[in-house]
Protein backbone atom coordinates (compact mmCIF):
# COMPACT_ATOMS: atom_id res chain seq x y z
CA UNK A 1 0.00 0.00 0.00
CA UNK A 2 0.99 3.40 -0.72
CA UNK A 3 0.31 4.65 2.68
CA UNK A 4 3.75 2.53 3.98
CA UNK A 5 5.90 5.22 2.26
CA UNK A 6 4.94 7.59 4.76
CA UNK A 7 7.62 8.72 7.01
CA UNK A 8 10.16 7.42 4.68
CA UNK A 9 12.31 9.61 1.65
CA UNK A 10 11.21 9.97 -1.89
CA UNK A 11 14.10 11.30 -4.65
CA UNK A 12 11.81 13.88 -7.16
CA UNK A 13 13.92 14.65 -10.68
CA UNK A 14 12.20 17.28 -12.59
CA UNK A 15 10.88 18.67 -9.47
CA UNK A 16 10.53 22.40 -10.21
CA UNK A 17 7.10 22.49 -12.12
CA UNK A 18 4.35 19.92 -13.66
CA UNK A 19 4.17 16.44 -13.23
CA UNK A 20 7.19 16.06 -10.72
CA UNK A 21 5.86 19.48 -8.79
CA UNK A 22 2.41 17.06 -8.62
CA UNK A 23 4.12 14.15 -7.65
CA UNK A 24 5.72 16.02 -4.32
CA UNK A 25 2.25 17.58 -3.54
CA UNK A 26 0.75 13.87 -3.18
CA UNK A 27 3.88 12.16 -1.29
CA UNK A 28 4.02 15.08 0.86
CA UNK A 29 0.05 14.84 1.74
CA UNK A 30 0.63 10.79 2.30
CA UNK A 31 3.07 11.75 4.83
CA UNK A 32 6.29 11.18 2.85
CA UNK A 33 9.89 13.49 3.18
CA UNK A 34 10.83 14.69 0.44
CA UNK A 35 14.37 15.28 -1.68
CA UNK A 36 13.60 18.04 -4.97
CA UNK A 37 15.97 18.07 -8.06
CA UNK A 38 15.82 20.06 -11.01
CA UNK A 39 17.92 22.49 -12.49
CA UNK A 40 15.75 25.66 -11.49
CA UNK A 41 16.53 26.28 -7.73
CA UNK A 42 13.70 28.92 -7.15
CA UNK A 43 10.73 26.78 -7.99
CA UNK A 44 11.37 23.91 -5.27
CA UNK A 45 12.19 26.19 -2.88
CA UNK A 46 8.98 27.91 -3.03
CA UNK A 47 7.22 24.51 -3.22
CA UNK A 48 9.26 23.20 -0.27
CA UNK A 49 8.52 25.92 1.99
CA UNK A 50 4.10 25.40 0.71
CA UNK A 51 4.53 22.07 1.32
CA UNK A 52 6.24 22.43 4.93
CA UNK A 53 3.55 24.20 5.74
CA UNK A 54 0.31 22.44 4.66
CA UNK A 55 2.19 18.42 5.83
CA UNK A 56 5.17 19.36 7.75
CA UNK A 57 7.41 17.79 5.17
CA UNK A 58 11.49 17.47 5.54
CA UNK A 59 11.83 18.66 2.03
CA UNK A 60 15.92 18.48 0.70
CA UNK A 61 16.71 20.88 -2.00
CA UNK A 62 19.31 19.67 -4.65
CA UNK A 63 19.99 21.68 -7.73
CA UNK A 64 21.41 19.35 -10.36
CA UNK A 65 21.33 19.19 -14.22
CA UNK A 66 21.45 15.32 -15.10
CA UNK A 67 21.78 16.76 -19.00
CA UNK A 68 25.67 16.53 -17.59
CA UNK A 69 27.37 13.18 -18.01
CA UNK A 70 28.33 13.19 -13.99
CA UNK A 71 24.99 14.67 -13.08
CA UNK A 72 23.98 11.44 -11.50
CA UNK A 73 26.88 10.79 -9.51
CA UNK A 74 26.58 14.62 -8.19
CA UNK A 75 23.27 13.63 -7.01
CA UNK A 76 23.82 10.71 -5.25
CA UNK A 77 26.79 11.92 -3.51
CA UNK A 78 24.50 14.97 -2.28
CA UNK A 79 21.75 12.80 -0.81
CA UNK A 80 24.02 10.72 0.37
CA UNK A 81 26.06 13.48 2.67
CA UNK A 82 22.59 14.07 3.73
CA UNK A 83 22.47 10.31 5.55
CA UNK A 84 19.11 9.45 3.62
CA UNK A 85 17.88 6.58 2.40
CA UNK A 86 15.42 6.86 -1.01
CA UNK A 87 12.50 4.24 -0.54
CA UNK A 88 10.96 6.07 -3.75
CA UNK A 89 13.03 7.59 -6.78
CA UNK A 90 10.87 8.95 -9.54
CA UNK A 91 12.84 9.30 -12.67
CA UNK A 92 10.37 12.52 -13.97
CA UNK A 93 13.27 14.35 -15.31
CA UNK A 94 13.01 14.82 -19.10
CA UNK A 95 12.69 17.16 -22.27
CA UNK A 96 11.92 16.93 -26.09
CA UNK A 97 12.46 18.56 -29.16
CA UNK A 98 10.25 18.48 -32.18
CA UNK A 99 11.44 19.65 -35.36
CA UNK A 100 12.55 18.71 -38.65
CA UNK A 101 15.71 16.28 -39.21
CA UNK A 102 17.53 18.85 -41.05
CA UNK A 103 17.07 22.10 -38.38
CA UNK A 104 17.67 20.03 -35.15
CA UNK A 105 20.97 21.09 -33.10
CA UNK A 106 22.37 18.07 -32.90
CA UNK A 107 24.11 18.88 -29.02
CA UNK A 108 20.81 19.97 -27.79
CA UNK A 109 19.67 16.15 -28.95
CA UNK A 110 22.87 14.72 -27.29
CA UNK A 111 21.66 16.40 -24.04
CA UNK A 112 17.99 15.40 -24.35
CA UNK A 113 20.18 11.86 -24.56
CA UNK A 114 21.60 12.36 -21.26
CA UNK A 115 18.76 13.00 -19.49
CA UNK A 116 16.24 11.09 -21.37
CA UNK A 117 17.93 7.72 -20.84
CA UNK A 118 21.71 7.66 -19.57
CA UNK A 119 21.11 10.30 -15.91
CA UNK A 120 17.67 8.04 -15.29
CA UNK A 121 19.32 4.72 -16.07
CA UNK A 122 22.40 5.64 -14.05
CA UNK A 123 19.82 6.74 -11.14
CA UNK A 124 17.77 3.89 -11.14
CA UNK A 125 20.99 1.45 -10.76
CA UNK A 126 22.14 3.52 -8.12
CA UNK A 127 19.18 3.07 -6.03
CA UNK A 128 17.13 0.40 -7.15
CA UNK A 129 19.94 -2.58 -5.56
CA UNK A 130 19.51 -1.13 -2.28
CA UNK A 131 15.66 -1.22 -2.08
CA UNK A 132 15.87 -5.16 -3.51
CA UNK A 133 17.89 -5.43 -0.41
CA UNK A 134 15.76 -4.12 1.38
CA UNK A 135 12.83 -5.86 0.30
CA UNK A 136 10.97 -2.59 0.09
CA UNK A 137 10.27 0.27 -2.32
CA UNK A 138 9.81 1.55 -5.44
CA UNK A 139 10.81 3.60 -9.09
CA UNK A 140 8.64 5.31 -10.83
CA UNK A 141 10.02 6.17 -14.47
CA UNK A 142 8.46 8.84 -16.54
CA UNK A 143 7.82 7.69 -20.02
CA UNK A 144 5.28 8.66 -22.59
CA UNK A 145 2.47 7.40 -25.20
CA UNK A 146 5.35 7.94 -27.79
CA UNK A 147 7.19 4.86 -26.34
CA UNK A 148 4.45 2.60 -28.24
CA UNK A 149 5.38 3.69 -31.95
CA UNK A 150 8.44 5.67 -34.41
CA UNK A 151 7.21 9.26 -34.29
CA UNK A 152 8.15 11.95 -37.33
CA UNK A 153 9.56 14.38 -35.96
CA UNK A 154 10.16 13.77 -33.00
CA UNK A 155 12.66 10.40 -33.46
CA UNK A 156 14.85 10.91 -30.96
CA UNK A 157 12.79 11.95 -28.34
CA UNK A 158 10.14 8.91 -29.55
CA UNK A 159 13.40 6.69 -29.01
CA UNK A 160 14.06 7.51 -25.52
CA UNK A 161 10.89 6.70 -23.87
CA UNK A 162 10.57 3.89 -26.00
CA UNK A 163 13.94 2.73 -23.79
CA UNK A 164 12.25 3.77 -21.26
CA UNK A 165 9.54 1.60 -21.41
CA UNK A 166 10.95 -1.49 -22.21
CA UNK A 167 14.05 -0.84 -19.42
CA UNK A 168 11.64 -0.57 -16.63
CA UNK A 169 9.50 -3.49 -17.60
CA UNK A 170 12.72 -5.47 -17.52
CA UNK A 171 13.56 -4.47 -14.18
CA UNK A 172 9.77 -5.00 -12.94
CA UNK A 173 9.81 -8.57 -13.70
CA UNK A 174 13.49 -8.60 -11.62
CA UNK A 175 12.45 -6.28 -8.97
CA UNK A 176 9.33 -7.91 -8.16
CA UNK A 177 9.95 -10.95 -6.08
CA UNK A 178 11.70 -8.79 -4.00
CA UNK A 179 9.10 -6.43 -2.83
CA UNK A 180 10.27 -3.69 -5.15
CA UNK A 181 7.92 -2.24 -7.60
CA UNK A 182 9.07 -0.55 -10.64
CA UNK A 183 6.82 0.84 -12.87
CA UNK A 184 6.86 3.36 -16.62
CA UNK A 185 3.67 5.81 -16.71
CA UNK A 186 3.41 6.56 -20.05
CA UNK A 187 1.33 9.82 -20.57
CA UNK A 188 0.07 12.25 -23.98
CA UNK A 189 -0.56 15.35 -23.82
CA UNK A 190 0.07 16.96 -20.18
CA UNK A 191 -0.23 20.82 -19.48
CA UNK A 192 2.89 21.58 -18.36
CA UNK A 193 5.67 23.23 -19.85
CA UNK A 194 7.06 20.33 -21.71
CA UNK A 195 5.77 21.76 -25.15
CA UNK A 196 6.91 25.10 -24.61
CA UNK A 197 10.89 24.32 -23.78
CA UNK A 198 10.14 21.50 -27.37
CA UNK A 199 9.39 24.23 -29.06
CA UNK A 200 5.98 23.80 -30.37
CA UNK A 201 3.64 25.98 -27.21
CA UNK A 202 0.99 26.27 -29.78
CA UNK A 203 -0.11 22.43 -29.37
CA UNK A 204 -1.90 22.29 -26.09
CA UNK A 205 -4.26 24.73 -27.86
CA UNK A 206 -5.21 21.99 -30.57
CA UNK A 207 -5.23 19.15 -28.32
CA UNK A 208 -7.02 17.45 -25.98
CA UNK A 209 -4.71 17.19 -22.52
CA UNK A 210 -4.68 15.62 -19.33
CA UNK A 211 -3.37 17.87 -16.21
CA UNK A 212 -0.65 16.66 -13.97
CA UNK A 213 -3.02 15.45 -11.20
CA UNK A 214 -4.66 13.53 -13.48
CA UNK A 215 -1.38 11.59 -14.49
CA UNK A 216 0.03 11.06 -10.77
CA UNK A 217 -3.38 10.10 -9.55
CA UNK A 218 -4.00 6.98 -12.24
CA UNK A 219 0.35 6.46 -11.74
CA UNK A 220 -0.51 5.96 -7.60
CA UNK A 221 -3.56 3.62 -8.53
CA UNK A 222 -1.11 1.51 -10.59
CA UNK A 223 1.75 1.57 -8.43
CA UNK A 224 -0.72 0.06 -5.65
CA UNK A 225 -1.99 -2.71 -8.01
CA UNK A 226 2.09 -3.38 -8.41
CA UNK A 227 2.00 -3.00 -12.48
CA UNK A 228 4.66 -2.49 -14.86
CA UNK A 229 3.76 0.11 -16.75
CA UNK A 230 0.61 2.30 -16.86
CA UNK A 231 -0.81 4.92 -19.86
CA UNK A 232 -2.45 8.01 -18.32
CA UNK A 233 -6.09 7.90 -19.82
CA UNK A 234 -8.24 6.14 -21.41
CA UNK A 235 -8.09 7.55 -25.00
CA UNK A 236 -4.58 7.17 -24.65
CA UNK A 237 -4.45 3.88 -23.83
CA UNK A 238 -6.81 2.57 -26.93
CA UNK A 239 -4.41 4.96 -28.99
CA UNK A 240 -1.33 2.78 -27.37
CA UNK A 241 -3.06 -0.40 -28.97
CA UNK A 242 -4.37 1.13 -32.32
CA UNK A 243 -0.60 1.33 -33.07
CA UNK A 244 0.01 -1.93 -32.63
CA UNK A 245 -2.90 -3.42 -35.15
CA UNK A 246 -1.55 -0.88 -37.67
CA UNK A 247 1.49 -1.61 -39.78
CA UNK A 248 5.05 0.29 -38.79
CA UNK A 249 4.97 2.20 -42.21
CA UNK A 250 1.20 3.22 -41.37
CA UNK A 251 2.34 4.21 -37.78
CA UNK A 252 5.05 6.15 -38.41
CA UNK A 253 3.45 7.73 -41.59
CA UNK A 254 0.28 8.68 -39.98
CA UNK A 255 2.37 10.42 -37.14
CA UNK A 256 3.59 13.37 -39.44
CA UNK A 257 0.29 14.54 -39.71
CA UNK A 258 0.20 14.96 -36.02
CA UNK A 259 3.36 16.25 -35.12
CA UNK A 260 4.63 18.22 -38.21
CA UNK A 261 6.09 21.65 -36.99
CA UNK A 262 4.10 24.56 -38.22
CA UNK A 263 6.05 26.52 -40.98
CA UNK A 264 8.19 29.55 -39.41
CA UNK A 265 7.19 32.92 -40.68
CA UNK A 266 9.68 34.84 -42.75
CA UNK A 267 10.55 37.11 -39.66
CA UNK A 268 10.99 34.18 -37.11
Amino acid sequence: MIEEYADHWALITGASSGIGAEFARRFAALGMHLVLTARREQPMRELAEQLHTQHGTKCEIVPCDLSESQGAAKLEQAVSAKGLTIELLVNNAGFGIVGEAQQTDREHVMRMLQVNMASLTDLTYRYLPGMMERGHGAVINVSSVAAFQPVAYMGAYAATKSYVLHFTEALWAEARDHGVTVLAVCPGTTRTDFFESAGVGGWLKKRRSQSSEQVVKNTLKALEKKRQYVVSGWKNYILSLLVRLASRKTAVMESRKYFRPSPKKKDE
